[in-house]
């Protein structure tokens, strides 16, 4: 009788304070990728606290866990010369790539942006990304042909 060993679902939440850690080795990986957006460098988990702390109440970063682990993050940050718009990023670590979970977690993120009122969403993404393009075309970005600095819009309907 052979052994299969069965990955749990992934889980969906909001960080808080306690997830700093966790985040910040998220962004250690993602940062040692060609052209990661969003980040100069690695975080601190005393940094990401800051971070989290600064959301408020009007953004927000949530978490993609996988057996019990954050594989994942997606970050809605406040625009305060929008008000009514947020800027979203998603980093996922290479392994779970590719398998929907990203997908899920901007879903997820979508629905706080609609929940609070938000009309649009912002971001940036590589250049001559296509992993990124394919993304954010099934999370419903509009993502300009021709687009010199590397940004999109979703506008929530």
């Amino acid at each position: 009788m052979s052994e299969t060993t069965t990955q749990s679902e992934p889980t969906y939440r909001q960080a808080n304070i306690n997830d700093a850690d966790a985040i910040a080795a998220v962004i250690a990986a993602v940062v040692k990728e060609p052209n990661p957006v969003g980040f100069d460098g690695p975080m601190t988990a005393d940094a990401v606290r800051t971070w989290l702390t600064r959301q408020g109440g009007e953004g927000g970063v949530f978490l993609a866990t996988l057996d019990g682990r954050v594989v994942g993050f997606g970050a809605l940050d406040y625009n305060t010369i929008e008000p009514d718009t947020v800027v979203l990023g998603v980093w996922m670590l290479t392994e779970v790539r590719r398998r929907g979970i990203g997908t899920a977690l901007a879903e997820y993120a979508l629905g706080f942006a609609r929940d609070k009122g938000y009309k649009r969403i912002r971001g940036r993404l590589p250049q001559d990304n296509e992993v990124a393009l394919s993304f954010l075309s099934s999370i419903g970005a509009l993502v300009p042909i021709y687009n010199p600095e590397a940004r999109f819009e979703l506008p929530l309907v």
